[in-house]
């Protein structure tokens, strides 16, 4: 079963990175457009790092996040077209 807390912060997570670029850091090696780092998730939102990148991983599991490895780092940007096919899925009663 989901709690709520639990719940509550992945949408959470799912929000923040509809517009990364206004959220996340600027740096010279990827821009905002490859998406955000657990590391700027977790300072955005103001929980610990491995929380994080725990509800990303398993978001990206979900197929909800699509995920580029540049270098040490891995980078989460949404899935707007899962996102959309998942939600069409519970309007239809899923």
């Amino acid at each position: 079963m989901l709690s709520t807390s639990t719940g509550r912060t992945r949408l959470l997570i799912l929000e923040w990175l509809r517009d990364p670029a206004a959220h996340a850091p600027r740096r010279r090696r990827a821009p905002p457009a490859h998406g955000a780092t657990a590391k700027a998730v977790a300072a955005g939102l103001g929980i610990p790092r491995r929380t994080a990148e725990r509800h990303l991983a398993l978001l990206a599991g979900l197929g909800l996040l699509r995920t580029r490895r540049i270098r040490c780092r891995t980078y989460y940007r949404r899935d707007e077209a899962r996102i959309d096919e998942v939600a069409r899925m519970f309007e239809k009663g899923w």
